[in-house]
């Protein structure tokens, strides 16, 4: 991915340069200062909702959603260690609250404990993926601090709708993993047919069958004639 930006980068000033070689340097000084500018906005934005965050972490808030959604948990997630479950628990309840990083390093002990020894991925680890790609948004901070760096009148403002549009997201994703899920678990094996021999072992086979002697098949005939059973 860096490389494909750097490309990108380097393709775009190369062709400003052919086009517009007096645009070039001031286009490129505008830019630099409005990123940096960008960068000190982002940084004292972040910097408000991380203490904001902090004191939800001093006060218990998180540990007491994070006991909230366990139940829910583990009926989602069923057959887990209880540990899993405190894993994943701790990662949802920082995604709605907007801690990526805590959500990051949460979600990953839970994959890696849910992983079974042949590396393939199970169904509730497809859940869970699901849903942090969906993750419910109480604090959407990354939105607002883009907004509120923007120069949004009113950064917050995408409270309310960003709530209702992930919860959305995030039960249509659980509801359609669970049906997946379910139709897999109740599709019938494959039959599988026994191996045809080879013509060799089959003329082998035939080869070896007792074959009757003249005398036998003699006194079957006659036995054919008179109707009676040898």
């Amino acid at each position: 991915m860096n490389a494909a930006f750097t490309a990108l980068v380097l393709l775009s000033l190369s062709l400003m340069t052919v086009v517009h070689p007096a645009d070039a340097l001031p286009t490129m000084i505008s830019g630099v200062a409005n990123a940096i500018t960008l960068c000190l906005k982002l940084t004292a934005i972040y910097a408000v909702w991380l203490s904001v965050l902090k004191m939800m972490e001093a006060t218990g808030l998180d540990k007491k959603l994070s006991r909230g959604l366990r139940p829910v948990i583990r009926r989602l997630f069923k057959g887990e260690k209880d540990e899993t479950y405190d894993h994943i628990a701790v990662n949802l309840s920082a995604d709605m609250l907007g801690m990526g990083g805590v959500a990051t390093a949460a979600g990953i002990k839970a994959m890696a404990s849910m992983c079974p020894a042949d590396g393939r991925a199970t169904d509730n680890m497809l859940l869970l993926l699901v849903l942090n790609a969906t993750s419910v948004q109480i604090i959407p901070a990354t939105v607002i601090a883009l907004r509120a760096a923007g120069g949004s009148s009113n950064a917050a403002s995408v409270l309310l709708p960003t709530l209702i549009s992930t919860t959305v997201a995030t039960v249509t994703g659980g509801l359609l993993c669970k049906v997946f899920a379910a139709k897999d678990r109740h599709r019938p094996a494959a039959a599988t047919c026994p191996p045809t021999p080879p013509r060799n072992d089959r003329r082998r086979s035939s080869a070896r069958r007792p074959r009757k002697s003249s005398a036998i098949r003699r006194q079957c005939a006659l036995a054919t004639k008179d109707g009676t059973t040898p």
